[in-house]
């Protein structure tokens, strides 16, 4: 497995874990009340923050485990990257035009907020599996 494909994995796992804990401590802070009235500022500032250092911290330590024969980025890796980034890039136009209704809507700005996040959860996911898939099909 090539070093931008472990990296690829790497961003899958650490985008999905840490959103899923966003929500359970949005969950979990709601006990039952509306989700709109929950702090989730904090939560949401800390799980962006934290997705960013356990990216490096976790790609680090696969790359300590596992190494790569090589640490260069071919053509390949570039072009495949880049399908990902191309169809991932529409979780981002959907979370922002999701928001845009909202905020027009006049709803709370969690909502607002926490659609803005999943579009990005979204892209990460759908860029990483678009990319490994095309790894594993020999695109």
């Amino acid at each position: 497995m090539s070093y931008e494909e472990k990296g690829t994995w790497v961003y899958l796992v650490v985008s999905v874990v840490v959103y899923a804990a966003y929500v359970g401590v949005v969950l979990s802070r709601a006990d039952g009340g509306p989700l709109a009235d929950v702090a989730y500022v904090g939560p949401l500032l800390w799980s962006v923050a934290g997705a960013v250092v356990a990216g490096i911290v976790v790609r680090i330590v696969v790359e300590i485990a596992r190494p790569s024969e090589s640490l260069r980025t071919d053509e390949r890796d570039r072009d495949l990257a880049r399908r990902g980034t191309l169809a991932g890039q529409w979780g981002v136009v959907g979370g922002a035009l999701g928001a845009l209704v909202l905020a027009l809507a006049d709803a709370y700005t969690f909502w607002i907020a926490n659609t803005i996040y999943l579009g990005f959860v979204v892209m990460a996911v759908v860029s990483s599996v678009v990319t490994l898939v095309a790894y594993r099909r020999g695109v």
